[in-house]
């Protein structure tokens, strides 16, 4: 079991100060994952508080995803799950639309540093895999569910492709707020021309640049793409949004 202790230097009364004990040993790694805490009389006893603000610390502590609380067990110290951050991402997005320009520079500062790394460390199934959702990205232009589907999966594979687990990490926090992205860029472009160009042209062009393995190129593209794409935003802002397709489906 393991125990914790608050530095007098740092001490925080009631829930603050138990919360943010946990927080700095959780980080620190003297906790890691697997580990379980001692229960609850010692452990509130070390950390001078009563035992149920010390259930309140915990209880937050497992919304977040970073123990899990066993009856009969007591509590487990768990590897977070990075969808719970997607979640709140896309929470909290919902109620401030700020949030979503953030995201998006965060998107552009970690697609850009993956598609340098991964001018150098994508493998050939990477390439193929690359290659592969271009065409799917070709064979959906007229659908832009579809299409705003093949469009995330190219950008998921460019990120994939740098082999860095923390970038992928990131990216998936974010991913949920870019797929809405691709599909509502996908109906402002639908049915004009430099939109087909955009669309297709322009992802053919960034996957030829990784492929020749040539960084800079493969950057100026990749950004030159994020201009684009703002550029459509904004259009959408001042206008409203292109109508969508009609469903001809039976």
């Amino acid at each position: 079991m393991v125990a914790i202790t608050r530095a007098k230097e740092t001490e925080q009364p009631g829930f603050d100060g138990v919360f943010a004990a946990l927080r700095e040993h959780l980080l620190s790694g003297q906790v890691k994952a697997g580990d379980r805490l001692l229960g609850e009389r010692e452990l509130s006893a070390q950390l001078g508080v009563s035992r149920p603000v010390l259930r309140e610390a915990l209880r937050a502590l497992a919304m977040l995803g970073v123990v899990e609380i066993r009856q009969g067990a007591g509590t487990i110290v768990r590897r977070p799950d990075v969808s719970m951050l997607g979640s709140f991402f896309a929470f909290t997005a919902h109620h401030h639309d700020s949030l979503v320009d953030d995201v998006m520079q965060a998107r552009i500062a970690i697609e850009c540093q993956s598609i340098r790394l991964a001018c150098s460390r994508a493998t050939m199934t990477d390439l193929e895999q690359l290659r592969s959702v271009v065409s799917q990205i070709a064979e959906t232009i007229d659908d832009p569910v579809a299409g705003g589907l093949a469009d995330h999966s190219f950008h998921n594979a460019l990120v994939a492709a740098a082999h860095s687990e923390t970038l992928s990490t990131l990216y998936g926090a974010i991913s949920g707020l870019l797929l809405r992205s691709h599909r509502d860029r996908r109906e402002s472009v639908f049915g004009t021309e430099d939109g087909r160009f955009y669309l297709v042209d322009h992802h053919r062009l960034i996957f030829e640049a990784l492929a020749a393995a040539d960084p800079r190129r493969a950057d100026d593209i990749l950004r030159e793409h994020f201009a684009i794409g703002d550029e459509y935003r904004r259009r959408d802002v001042a206008t409203g949004p292109r109508p969508k397709p009609r469903d001809t489906t039976l």
